[in-house]
């Protein structure tokens, strides 16, 4: 029976041990992600002191993606997956033993935060651009688009997952199993096959006027791509920070229902990564279909009057966010030659993760001066401008990527 075309990808062995390492690195984060932000309400009780830890998660992304799109331009990206799952194992296991102290400390905890976030900034560049080493140029789009499931993927086991295993185990053994993931992706990482990977021209010459290559020269459509990313990162999808206080503080919800809303979020967002999987082709333009979703998924969910309805819109707000992400990554990718790829996306994941730190202050002072429902009713408006800016800024030239 011949495989669908969907999963073709899949064909491909080193495509299949990357994909799930990244299922069981992105698991591991979110057992550490919720384990730290029920840690920090248990302590503080405040909305704003837990957009501190994604401060100091995302705010290196801002400061080194730029560098770790040079390095994964001119290094090998399975050389720098190598280096930084030991050394996130290494910071994951310190931060175990902190978070599990009677009184932890919050400044300890992030600065060893932002230590892991440092490292993991090379690693999501460096995971990006080996994608195209493992399939090559033909299955470029499709294998990116499934590649945004693996994400989705651990976020329907981790969240459920850890809510239970906070309340049976604690969280410093969510942060130890975090870095146990960590040590699993090396595993999978080293067994590789190099043989098999499809060469990609690194350290690309300047161009006919000597100037440094960029993505965004002369690429009209990817620089609207990065003004879109910038805007629905910044109010749109916070939203491990408004899930949780959501649930927690307007809800008055326990772990376990934290867990699930996550977890349900997560089951949609698979669906919404295999329907963008399935197109043919992904441009730019593509956006404006994503982003409207998008609006409207938080709109109705910011609408939800009760925690049990709450959960039962979780799935829509996740496929919207699934399909979001599944475009915004294939098209960014097809946008650009595979010798820029590197860039492209370090460019691609300074918008969506370096404005979670500023995201979050603003969504943490929202949420503590009216609720979660306002933060993603703001949230709905920031992605019904992005469906303006697409459709605003590409309509001259509709050919265009």
């Amino acid at each position: 029976m011949r495989r669908p075309a969907l999963l073709e990808p899949f064909a491909n062995g080193n495509f299949s041990l990357y994909f799930s390492g990244q299922v069981i690195s992105h698991t591991g984060m979110w057992f550490q992600n919720l384990a730290l932000s029920l840690v920090v309400l248990e302590v503080t009780g405040s909305a704003q002191a837990l957009s501190g830890v994604t401060i100091a998660q995302f705010l290196p992304l801002l400061l080194f993606s730029v560098p770790a799109g040079w390095v994964a331009d001119r290094f090998s990206p399975r050389s720098i997956m190598l280096t930084t799952s030991l050394t996130s194992a290494g910071i994951a296991a310190v931060l175990a033993l902190v978070t599990g102290a009677d009184a932890p400390r919050l400044d300890v905890i992030y600065a060893l935060v932002a230590a892991l976030g440092t490292v993991s900034t090379f690693e999501r560049i460096a995971a990006q651009a080996i994608i195209f080493e493992l399939v090559g140029g033909a299955g470029l789009t499709r294998a990116v688009s499934i590649s945004t499931i693996a994400l989705a993927s651990a976020r329907s086991i981790g969240p459920g997952l850890a809510g239970i295993a906070f309340q049976g185990i604690g969280a410093m053994t969510c942060m130890l199993l975090n870095s146990v993931a960590y040590l699993l992706v090396f595993v999978s990482i080293f067994l590789l096959r190099r043989s098999r990977f499809h060469a990609r021209v690194t350290g690309s010459p300047p161009d006919s006027v000597g100037r440094r290559r960029s993505p965004m020269r002369g690429n009209r459509p990817f620089a609207v791509l990065l003004i879109v990313n910038v805007v629905v990162a910044l109010l749109s999808l916070n939203l491990m920070l408004v899930l949780t206080a959501t649930v927690t503080l307007t809800f008055v919800g326990d772990a376990t229902a934290t867990g699930a809303v996550h977890a349900l979020n997560a089951v949609g967002a698979i669906i919404g990564g295999l329907v963008g999987a399935s197109l043919v082709r992904v441009r730019v333009r593509s956006l404006i279909l994503a982003c409207a979703g998008l609006g409207l998924a938080l709109l109705a969910n910011a609408a939800a009057p009760t925690l049990p309805l709450f959960l039962m819109l979780a799935p829509l707000l996740g496929l919207a966010v699934g399909y979001y992400h599944s475009v915004l990554q294939a098209a960014a990718q097809s946008s650009v030659p595979p010798e820029l790829i590197g860039r492209a996306m370090s460019l691609v994941t300074m918008g969506n993760y370096g404005m979670a730190p500023i995201g979050a202050l603003l969504m943490g002072w929202v949420i503590d001066a009216s609720s979660g429902r306002v933060a993603m009713l703001l949230g709905s408006l920031g992605a019904f401008a992005a469906t303006v800016i697409v459709s605003v800024a590409l309509r001259a030239r509709p050919g265009e990527r």
